[in-house]
């Protein structure tokens, strides 16, 4: 169970890091603070981080890849590589909201 907390932060902290990038630094705070709700304790704490996560992976990574690409390929550069790390990390991102799930699943009573 401990494994997803470093899972979700590093995440956060790769969001963090784009922002920081490109000198935006509200957003970058912001997500680099966002896994302090852990300690909160709540469902709906969870539940925010894991859509979090997902929409930066809609808003941020893939219109960072796309463009990304477009970049490299109208100079001609190679861009294989730059698409298969920004899947990897998109992959990667979208793992880690996934593998918090069961910290806020309800205790239920064992019958």
């Amino acid at each position: 169970m401990f494994w997803r907390i470093p899972l979700l932060v590093l995440a956060y902290l790769l969001l963090a890091a784009h922002f920081m990038r490109f000198g935006a630094q509200l957003p970058m705070a912001v997500l680099a603070l966002a896994p302090v709700l852990l300690f909160v304790r709540k469902r709906w704490a969870i539940q925010l981080l894991q859509a979090g996560l997902v929409i930066g992976v809609v808003a941020v990574w893939f219109p960072s890849t796309l463009e990304f690409i477009n970049q490299r390929q109208s100079v001609g550069a190679p861009w294989l590589r730059l698409a298969a790390i920004m899947g990897g990390v998109m992959l990667f991102t979208l793992s880690a909201a996934w593998a918090i799930h069961p910290l806020w699943r309800d205790a239920r009573p064992k019958s």
